[in-house]
């Protein structure tokens, strides 16, 4: 099945995977993650009731029984799975990928993830060679509630936006569904009904073509912020004042101004800013890892970390089970917003005080040799100068005083992505240009 992926169970349904797959998943959960009860919840998307009836049927068949919240974000999974105790949960969600994409995130005890070497590797073992064997005592299917619950919690987070003008696009995904009970009527909203064909644009904010209506709208009404959520919810983005889209990445520090009463441990991933740390390195400790939220999630439980985030606008806290939540997410970075705004600090003003780098953005190569690529651009560059730091866990990241690149593979994509920041534009360029033309070679 080619849907196994490594954060998730993910692909164009009824291509890549379908409804037998999707039961045999359901039927082999129980034994993997040795539980009688699972949470399960999903999203708008078209495919999701029939996957949702596939897996019910593969869980109940196996003697498990379901307890379904419906439709939801992601993150509501997690909170609920991690509140009540379940050691499984099931998000039915293709994220941001297009409509006729589905899939599944799955979650053990304490909504820790389960990625490919978690768990996923083992589940497809079981799904190709082991034997389905029908219980005689199927299990039910259970109706629960936990969206005042959640809520509620989310609540803790609301800021004061009295004098702020607020734009949010919702991607018509899972956002819609909470959003209002957060952020009332008074934003200005896109996109605000749930509606899993996306009719407006595709569920995924790191798209420039995706945020056009949102710039849009900021601009001629001249909003002070605007939001943008994936399809799931699990993931948000900024435009600022100007419409000028702000790198997830920096978001990272203007969490730090949140937990200003805090210290400890933050973590980012290997794509992050240098101008993250900096901000913010005198308060708390940096710690880089892996992208994705099978390595985030687990590595900020194991530093006890306070906060943390990706350049894919993830961004996980300690207060919500070292989880990743966009919504959460956007309530505290808008109460940093509304206090600067208090004091006359426009939302552009506020990030120009954190932005010290040029930066590439991410650039994607399509190519076969993306190992021998990496290694011709490592070697090329130590060759060169000895750099000031390196890390290869995720490809390699090569530091030096006043520039440096992260080159790694996707772990859901075929491409090898590029990211490079420098002091100034000029150095920006020249490194850029002589990385297209090593990596270019393996074409």
């Amino acid at each position: 099945m080619k849907a196994f992926h490594a954060y998730d169970v993910r692909g164009i349904y009824n291509q890549d995977f379908n409804k037998d797959d999707v039961y045999k998943i359901g039927y082999f959960l129980p034994n993997l993650l040795k539980t009688d009860r699972i949470l399960v919840g999903r999203d708008v998307r078209v495919s999701s009731p029939e996957i949702f009836e596939y897996l019910c049927k593969g869980i109940t068949d196996n003697g498990a029984d379901v307890y379904s919240i419906g439709l939801s974000t992601t993150p509501m999974v997690y909170f609920a799975g991690a509140k009540h105790n379940y050691k499984a949960a099931v998000m039915i969600t293709a994220s941001h990928n297009s409509a006729p994409y589905n899939g599944l995130k799955i979650s053990r005890e304490n909504a820790l993830p389960v990625g490919y070497e978690s768990g996923l590797k083992e589940l497809e073992t079981m799904i190709n060679e082991d034997e389905i064997e029908i219980n005689d005592s199927p299990g039910k299917i259970y109706e629960i509630d936990v969206r005042a619950e959640y809520i509620a919690f989310l609540s803790k987070y609301k800021p004061n936006l009295s004098g702020m003008k607020i734009a949010v696009d919702c991607s018509n995904g899972m956002a819609a569904l909470l959003i209002k009970d957060l952020l009332g009527e008074k934003p200005l909203y896109l996109y605000d009904t749930l509606d899993g064909t996306f009719p407006n644009h595709e569920a995924n904010p790191l798209v420039p073509e995706n945020i056009i209506d949102l710039q849009n709208l900021v601009r001629k009404e001249k909003a002070d912020i605007g939001i943008i959520f994936d399809g799931d919810a699990d993931r948000v983005m900024f435009v600022d004042e100007n419409g000028r889209f702000i790198s997830p990445d920096l978001m990272i520090a203007v969490l730090a101004d949140y937990y200003k009463n805090d210290n400890g441990n933050f973590l980012q991933d290997i794509r992050t800013s240098k101008a993250v740390s900096e901000y913010i390195g005198k308060r708390f400790t940096k710690n880089m890892w892996r992208v994705g939220r099978a390595f985030a999630a687990v590595k900020l439980r194991e530093l006890h970390g306070v906060f943390g985030g990706e350049l894919a606008g993830h961004y996980y806290f300690r207060d919500f089970y070292y989880s990743d939540s966009g919504l959460m997410a956007c309530l505290i970075l808008l109460n940093v917003m509304a206090e600067n705004h208090t004091k006359g600090i426009s939302v552009s003003q506020m990030m120009a005080k954190i932005e010290a780098y040029q930066n590439s953005g991410e650039i994607n190569f399509k190519i076969e040799k993306k190992k021998e690529a990496m290694e011709a651009v490592k070697d090329y560059f130590f060759a060169e100068a000895k750099p000031t730091d390196f890390f290869d866990f995720d490809g390699y990241r090569v530091e030096y005083t006043d520039w440096w690149f992260n080159i790694r593979p996707s772990n859901t994509e075929p491409y090898l992505r590029l990211i490079v920041e420098a002091k100034s534009k000029d150095l920006l360029d020249e490194k850029i240009a002589k990385l297209k033309e090593i990596i270019e070679q393996f074409k």
